[in-house]
C-alpha cells in the first residue's frame, strides 16, 4: 500500500512511494458538483493561505484534532509553510503542500475522526498511523476511502475556487511505483506557492 508523502529520513522515489497511500483509492476521478463538509467551529481559529493563484482560510477543528491541530498552528506561527509549493496536484482527487518531507519536524498521533468532504485539509502521512508531520493535502473532491485512516484537521470556508483553480493547474504527470497500481504524484508545470500563511483570532 502506498501513502500521502510526509517528513520521513528516506529520500527520493523511495520516499514518495512509501508516502502516498491515500492514493491507492482512485488518483484521477473526477470532483462533480459535491457540496462542501460543513465548517469546522470558529471557535477553533482559522489559518489563512495566501497563494499564488488566491486565497484559501482554513477554519481549524481543535476539538476533533487537538494535536494535529497545534502541530499545523505551530508551523502557521513559525512560517513554515511560507514560499512552500502544493508540490503534488491530482485533479478530482488532492493537491498537497510542504517541503516533500525531508526535515527534522515531529511527529504527532494520528486522529482519524472527521470525513474527508470537498475542501476537507488533512495531515499527510507514511504507513505508520502515528507518523503525520508537516505535509497537508486538501481534498477536491469527496475521498471517503481515506475516512477513518487520515486525520482531517480543518476545511476551507472560503477560496472554494481558489482551491478548484489549484485543481485544474496543468500538471506533469509522474507515477510512482514499480507494480500495479501505481501512485499519481503529478506536479504542476507552473509552480503554485504558499506565499504566506498566518493565524488568524478565533471568532468571539
Amino acid at each position: 500500500m502506498s501513502t500521502p508523502r510526509r517528513d520521513t529520513g528516506l529520500t527520493g522515489a523511495g520516499t514518495a512511494l512509501l508516502l502516498l497511500a491515500f492514493m491507492a483509492g482512485g488518483p484521477v476521478v473526477g470532483a462533480g458538483e459535491a457540496e462542501p463538509a460543513a465548517a469546522a467551529p470558529a471557535a477553533a481559529g482559522t489559518v489563512v493561505v495566501d497563494t499564488t493563484l488566491g486565497r484559501m482560510v482554513i477554519a481549524l477543528d481543535e476539538e476533533a484534532a487537538p494535536r494535529t491541530v497545534a502541530q499545523f498552528r505551530r508551523l502557521v506561527a513559525a512560517g513554515w509553510y511560507d514560499g512552500r509549493p502544493f508540490y503534488r496536484v491530482v485533479a478530482g482527487h488532492v493537491i498537497q503542500a510542504g517541503d516533500g518531507g525531508e526535515n527534522d519536524q515531529p511527529t504527532v498521533p494520528g486522529e482519524f475522526g472527521l470525513p474527508h468532504g470537498v475542501g476537507a485539509v488533512g495531515l499527510a502521512r507514511d504507513e505508520d498511523p502515528d507518523s503525520g508531520s508537516t505535509e497537508f493535502y486538501v481534498c477536491l473532491a469527496p475521498r471517503p476511502h481515506l475516512d477513518g485512516r487520515y486525520a482531517v484537521f480543518g476545511q476551507v470556508v472560503e477560496g472554494l475556487e481558489v482551491l478548484a483553480a489549484i485543481g485544474a493547474v496543468a500538471v506533469t504527470e509522474k507515477w510512482l511505483g514499480e507494480g500495479e497500481p501505481r501512485v499519481a504524484f503529478h506536479e504542476p508545470v507552473e509552480p503554485v506557492e504558499i506565499e504566506r500563511a498566518w493565524l488568524a483570532p478565533a471568532a468571539p
